[in-house]
């Protein structure tokens, strides 16, 4: 990544799903036809975070990256669901599997993700398949924290450091009874490793460019 604040994401590509909602509701009232949506699926990478003004307002938007996305390999037979792999960028050194997999697509990718979807093998499409206004699942990689104590982990408040405490202000007290149950229950909080883990977060289209996208808020 370009900034330091984004680190936690060096080479991990950010994975864009937007739902758009043909319609809702349908008919008098009390009848609810089936729910008709579109799923439109992309990988990105997370440049850097910025503002920008709307309607006289400033607005927080992230700025994600979306290169052209390849069709690399279309899966599945002709009675059963296709599945495709979308592939960004080249790697590096492949290897003879890998090349003998995506050569319909001539190019092996860096980052690859298998979807429920019909595509032609080597079609590419960008961030044009997004829409100012559309709802996006993004799914990316938190920031690695290391191992953590409770106060950073859980927010814990400590203990005081009063009545002749001295080193308890970071401490994560009492973790259970001694002869009932006489053990530590599951699920627990304590210490430990923090971060570095798959989160999803939805956000809204405020921006598309060339080869970008600004979705609101962090």
């Amino acid at each position: 990544m370009h900034f330091s604040i984004f680190r936690f994401l060096p080479a991990w590509a950010w994975k864009l799903s937007c739902r758009t909602f043909a319609e809702r509701f349908a008919g008098k009232a009390f009848e609810l036809n089936f729910l008709c949506y579109r799923v439109k699926y992309a990988l990105g990478y997370k440049n850097g975070m910025t503002q920008v003004y709307k309607d006289d307002k400033a607005v927080v938007v992230t700025a994600i990256r979306v290169p052209k996305n390849v069709v690399c390999l279309v899966s599945g037979k002709d009675n059963e669901i296709k599945r495709i792999d979308i592939g960004i960028d080249q790697k590096r050194s492949p290897t003879k599997a890998e090349k003998g997999k995506y050569a319909s697509a001539k190019i092996v990718p860096k980052h690859v993700w298998t979807v429920d979807e019909q595509a032609d093998a080597g079609s590419s499409f960008g961030a044009e398949v997004f829409q100012e206004g559309d709802i996006l699942a993004v799914t990316g990689v938190t920031k690695g924290k290391g191992f953590a104590g409770v106060v950073k982990r859980w927010g814990f408040h400590g203990g005081p450091r009063t009545h002749g405490q001295s080193d308890r202000q970071r401490s994560p007290g009492s973790i259970g009874a001694g002869t009932d149950p006489g053990r530590v229950l599951p699920g627990k909080k304590m210490a430990g490793r923090m971060g570095g883990d798959v989160f999803t977060i939805q956000r809204r289209v405020v921006g598309i460019g060339d080869d970008y996208i600004l979705v609101k808020g962090p």
